[in-house]
This record gives C-alpha cells, sequence and structure tokens, in this order.
C-alpha cells in the first residue's frame, strides 16, 4: 500500500491518507510498546509532527523494524503473558500478548482497507490486500516504499 500511495501525488498530498497512515502506525508502536514492557515512556506522536509522506514512511519504517526487533525475540511463554489495555478503564481491560498483537494487525488491516478506497477515490491502483493472494503469492516480504 506504501508503494501505491507513494506511487501516486494526490494520494501522497492527501490528508485522510496520512492521518490513517499515521494513525495506523501509531497504533503499532503503542501495541509494540505496550507489550515490551519495558519502563520506558510512550513517544505520543500527531499526524502535523510529520511534514510529508517521505517523513511518515521514516516513521513507519522504524516502526516496524522495532516491531520485527520484538518479534524475533518473543517467546511462547511471553505470548501467552497477560497484558492490561490502559485506554480501556471501565471495565479494565486484560488480553494475552498474542491477542494484543492479533488485534494490533487487524486494525491495521482495517485502515489499510479504508486507506485503498481512498486510493482508488483519487484515481490510484491499489494492490490486494487479501490474506489469501499474499499466501498464493509465496508470502511476500514487506515493502515500506
Amino acid at each position: 500500500m506504501w508503494d501505491a500511495i507513494g506511487a501516486h501525488f494526490a494520494a501522497r498530498k492527501d490528508k485522510a491518507i496520512h492521518d490513517r497512515l499515521h494513525h495506523i502506525h501509531l497504533v503499532q508502536r503503542v501495541f509494540t510498546w505496550g507489550v515490551r514492557q519495558d519502563g520506558t515512556q510512550f513517544n505520543l506522536t500527531k499526524p502535523d509532527d510529520f511534514a510529508d509522506f517521505d517523513e511518515l514512511l521514516s516513521y513507519a519504517a522504524s516502526g516496524h523494524a522495532e516491531t520485527r526487533q520484538l518479534l524475533e525475540s518473543i517467546t511462547d511463554e511471553k505470548l501467552a503473558m497477560p497484558i492490561k489495555i490502559p485506554w480501556f478503564q471501565d471495565p479494565p481491560l486484560t488480553i494475552s500478548v498474542t491477542e494484543a498483537l492479533t488485534q494490533c494487525a487487524m486494525h491495521s488491516h482495517h485502515h489499510r482497507g479504508q486507506n485503498a478506497t481512498r486510493l482508488r477515490e483519487l484515481g490510484g491502483a491499489p494492490p490486494s490486500a487479501d490474506l489469501i493472494v499474499w499466501y498464493w503469492k509465496g508470502r511476500p516480504a514487506l515493502s515500506l516504499g
């Protein structure tokens, strides 16, 4: 999706896409931070912190690197551990790390579909976001830009 948006001038400049891309990657970062549980403070960013598509792409890529590092070191024991989701307070929500990572992926996929629709409205051609197509194509590696 990043390649398709990056190749389309109007999509690169579109505020709805920009804000949604930021939201996707902010949420991915907050879930990575929550799973890591390393005592650091979360760095809350805003869409306007990124002047253009390329700055936002760098933010996304660095977040993916952090997530990849986490996933490469995670154990089955860690995947089963409970974590509290702090933005749900009444009632509180505690889920497993596996469930948190699944939510992160599903949340991202939901917004990816919204960006695909917006890209099409702007005259672009979004790639398939269908999981079975990814399986069919041999599980190609992620491309960010």
